[in-house]
């Protein structure tokens, strides 16, 4: 446990999405110390106050910036138990028309910024080990059509987690990552608009349902918790079975 309280302590990056406010609400509803990071000041503010949380803005892209978050979180909790990167984007399209910004933003948010934690977690964690979470998607791990940019940059951070897993296990720092189907949060908004999207996207998870950011952020709080201290270098499907059952497809009519 981190300093001398036998209190959980943990950051979450990307604590005003969707995953990352209902991970923060799960890991306060169990009594655990938080501190939060996020670039919208006036939402980050209105969470941490909701839930007597330390905070700081910042860019989850910049190494730096991460560093120093980090370091405000060690220092205003006295140590860190876990470290959870929420921060993403979505962005789908073929290949043929993704632009070198879309490329280079889709990999920013979501490759960079998990390794940026990564690094500034582990550094941080080096004394007495800990545990940090990442966010993938089954897209990295089953081929979806135009979801080539953002399968790529998540499929770094299964290759990210894996790795750092090997690295930080004699440390006892623990590195995995969920990679969650389809989740209704204020990113999928557009993509959900039209009854015949959202049809179609329910028909393609066997479960019958989209994923929730409350789903996410149990899988994530699982992975955060002390308790599970021989988990390591996991990928995590909270998908529906999206990434590897095909549903039984409906008869057709007579």
């Amino acid at each position: 446990m981190s300093g001398t309280s036998l209190i959980p302590a943990f950051l979450v990056l990307g604590a005003t999405g969707g995953i990352g406010s209902a991970l923060a609400r799960r890991l306060a509803a169990s009594g655990a110390r938080l501190f939060l990071c996020g670039r919208r000041a006036d939402a980050l503010a209105a969470l941490a106050g909701e839930l007597d949380a330390a905070s700081a803005v910042a860019d989850a892209t910049s190494f730096s910036e991460v560093d120093r978050v980090v370091d405000e979180a060690v220092a205003r909790l006295g140590g860190l138990d876990g470290v959870a990167n929420c921060v993403g984007s979505l962005v789908l399209k073929p290949a043929h028309v993704t632009s070198e910004a879309d490329w280079q933003a889709t990999l920013a948010a979501n490759l960079t910024s998990a390794f940026a934690c990564v690094r500034a977690a582990a550094r941080a964690m080096l004394p007495r080990g800990g545990s940090i979470a990442l966010v993938s998607t089954a897209a990295a791990r089953t081929g979806f059509a135009n979801h080539e940019a953002i399968a790529a940059a998540k499929g770094g951070v299964i290759g990210l987690t894996l790795a750092a897993a090997a690295t930080y296990a004699p440390s006892r720092i623990r590195v995995n990552a969920v990679a969650p189907g389809l989740v209704e949060t204020p990113l999928t908004t557009r993509l959900l608009a039209s009854e015949t999207a959202r049809a179609a996207s329910l028909a393609m998870h066997p479960l019958g349902r989209l994923g929730t950011p409350r789903d996410v952020a149990a899988a994530l709080a699982w992975l955060l918790d002390p308790e599970q201290a021989w988990v390591t270098g996991q990928i995590l499907g909270v998908d529906g079975g999206l990434a590897t059952l095909r549903p039984k497809l409906p008869r057709p009519a007579p």
